[in-house]
């Protein structure tokens, strides 16, 4: 099942067949992050082919983990099936 913990907690899960994986990265659906380790940023980058990505920071007890979850609200046509589902880096252990 895959899993990401980010300083001990366990910051989404979801069975195999729910989670989306594009590029080696794992996207969960939204309904299985806990959104209350989300934060919202004002971060944004581009990729060609996906479209826009926005940005997430993690906070977990106090310790802020700056644009570490993005995801993309409106994907091109291309990238539907990440459409609401949300991905991990820095630091961030997923596991799969």
């Amino acid at each position: 099942m895959p899993k990401a913990i980010w300083n001990g907690e366990v910051i989404a899960e979801a069975g195999d067949d729910e989670v989306e994986i594009v590029e080696n990265n794992v996207y969960f659906p939204i309904d299985k992050v806990h959104e209350e380790y989300l934060q919202d940023s004002t971060h944004t980058t581009v990729c060609p082919w996906k479209g826009t990505a926005s940005y997430y920071h993690l906070v977990v007890d106090g310790k802020v983990n700056e644009n570490a979850a993005w995801f993309y609200r409106h994907p091109s046509e291309k990238a539907k099936q990440i459409k609401d589902h949300v991905a991990f880096w820095r630091g961030v252990d997923v596991q799969r």
